[in-house]
């Protein structure tokens, strides 16, 4: 018995489930999944095939990942600033957690890669990552607040970066 009252390998097919049931709700791509129940967690991760080196076999896709829109890319505004966007539906966060501090500030440089902010789905957090590098701009929604799907998050200056 776990400490969470339950068979870890019923909690775990329990996760699974729950995991399977939530990628398949969510209208925007997903690019890790993390639950816990307990003592007992669960995380999936989806790499980017285009920034990932292949290192064997190609893994079973996710479930609907083929009706998964891909992210869109970095849009421009006319003074040619780069907007970081939200990748699903939720609330976003510039912080780990509260009274932590920020992620990114207006002033710094963020490489690709970098999490700039992150948005809460059904309990889930969604890391939202720089796809260039730049220097940021502007924060533009305030910690705490509902975001739509490819909402402008943060401004990037690419040549800043």
């Amino acid at each position: 018995m776990s400490a969470d009252g339950g068979d870890p390998d019923a909690v775990l097919a329990g996760l699974r489930r729950h995991a399977h049931e939530l990628v398949a709700e969510l209208s925007g791509p997903v690019r890790r999944v993390r639950l816990r129940r307990g003592e007992t967690s669960l995380e999936v991760e989806w790499h980017d095939p285009a920034t990932s080196a292949p290192t064997g076999p190609a893994p079973a896709p996710a479930p609907r990942a083929a009706a998964t829109p891909a992210p869109p890319p970095p849009a421009a505004d006319d003074s040619g600033r780069l907007a970081v966007r939200a990748p699903i539906v939720g609330t976003f966060y510039r912080a780990p957690e509260p009274g932590a501090a920020p992620f990114v500030a207006v002033g710094d440089l963020v490489r690709p890669g970098q999490v700039v902010g992150i948005v809460e789905a059904m309990k889930l957090m969604n890391e939202v990552t720089a796809d260039r590098a730049g220097q940021v701009v502007e924060i533009l929604v305030d910690d705490g607040r509902p975001v739509e799907y490819d909402q402008p998050l943060v401004l990037l200056d690419p040549a800043g970066g």
